[in-house]
């Protein structure tokens, strides 16, 4: 059985769905007696921009498909064509934010990723979800039968886990993902004037939103001790994740949390917000905070610092636990099931 895994999201600045993307195509190669996974993707042509990204989904994949016959397709970005021309496929839908939290968005992007691509899951055979939290989600928004989609964690990579900690003497916290108004960075920012001692860096792509973090910092005076860091190398990202103090997900809105998945993999004390699928993912290891509350991430943040040591045995003590939950191995499972089954269709 061959089945096509859309890895388009892996061309330029992959992000945690093309983590989710590397991560299955590596554990399935493991699998080869169940199928065979194949890579689609065509790195001329930019994920990012709209108009490139319509053209994959609608256009360039099912053309990829069909020239490497596979037999299922899995859309693995929450986007999928229109036409098929009778391939089974599998959909990963990460999360409804186009539909939940996504409104400042321009007014196409959210109907093609939001209206338009709800009305064509029902066409999938099974549906994966990134948490219990997405899945309830993606029910209450779309007429699906609920026996059709299923929960896969995304799996932490291997790198991740096998990192050595080794904290900087000099605090700094890690926010990890695309710098937009749903991932709540400013929340930081607000709280970082009470936090004289304390850096923090941001890593992933930028949207409009950074502007507007640029000024707030500015404005609060604390511009010099934020770092934007954009999206960085695999290499600076491991040795990030090493170093720092702890790792924030102020976000009011994940299907999942790669961030908190991997410092908890990773070993690195975690605060994270109290929204969406974030309880589900943290499950008691790690504090929850309010996602708007600036005195309770400020002290917080102020609490862990006090007490590095013991945010630090706390992490190391959390951790198998989290290296067992987020790998790959069960995922993989999980997928071939749904391939085989679609197949038969």
């Amino acid at each position: 059985m061959r089945v096509g895994l859309d890895a388009q999201l892996t061309v330029g600045t992959a992000t945690g769905i093309g983590e989710y993307v590397v991560g299955l195509l590596g554990a399935l190669e493991g699998r080869r007696h169940a199928c065979e996974a194949i890579a689609l993707a065509e790195p001329r042509v930019d994920p990012w921009r709209f108009d490139r990204r319509v053209l994959w989904d609608q256009v360039l994949l099912p053309l990829a498909a069909r020239r490497e016959r596979v037999d299922v397709l899995h859309c693995c970005a929450g986007t999928l064509p229109l036409v098929m021309s009778g391939i089974p496929v599998v959909a990963t839908v990460h999360d409804v934010a186009w539909l939940r939290a996504q409104h400042h968005a321009r007014f196409y992007a959210r109907a093609y990723f939001g209206r338009f691509q709800r009305t064509l899951y029902a066409r999938a055979v099974t549906i994966f979800v990134d948490s219990q939290f997405s899945r309830d989600e993606l029910l209450a928004f779309s007429p699906l039968e609920p026996s059709r989609v299923e929960v896969l964690y995304p799996g932490v990579a291997q790198d991740v886990m096998k990192i050595v900690r080794r904290p900087d003497r000099q605090p700094f916290g890690l926010v990890v993902g695309t710098v937009e108004v749903r991932k709540n960075l400013e929340i930081l920012v607000r709280a970082l004037p009470a936090l004289p001692n304390l850096r923090l860096v941001s890593v992933g792509p930028f949207t409009p939103y950074r502007e507007r973090i640029i000024d707030f910092a500015r404005a609060s005076a604390v511009a010099e001790r934020i770092e934007l860091r954009g999206y960085v190398s695999r290499a600076e990202l491991l040795d990030l994740y090493a170093r720092a103090t702890f790792v924030a997900v102020p976000s009011r809105y994940e299907g999942f949390g790669y961030g908190a998945a991997q410092a908890l993999c990773a070993g690195v004390p975690l605060l994270a917000a109290r929204a969406s699928s974030l309880p589900e993912i943290v499950r008691g290891a790690a504090p929850l905070i309010g996602p708007d509350d600036v005195d309770d991430w400020a002290a917080a943040v102020a609490s862990l610092l006090a007490a590095r040591e013991v945010a630090e045995a706390s992490a190391a003590a959390v951790r198998s636990d989290a290296c067992a939950r987020f790998g790959w191995e069960a995922g993989a499972g999980v997928a071939s099931a749904a391939y085989a089954r679609a197949a038969q269709r």
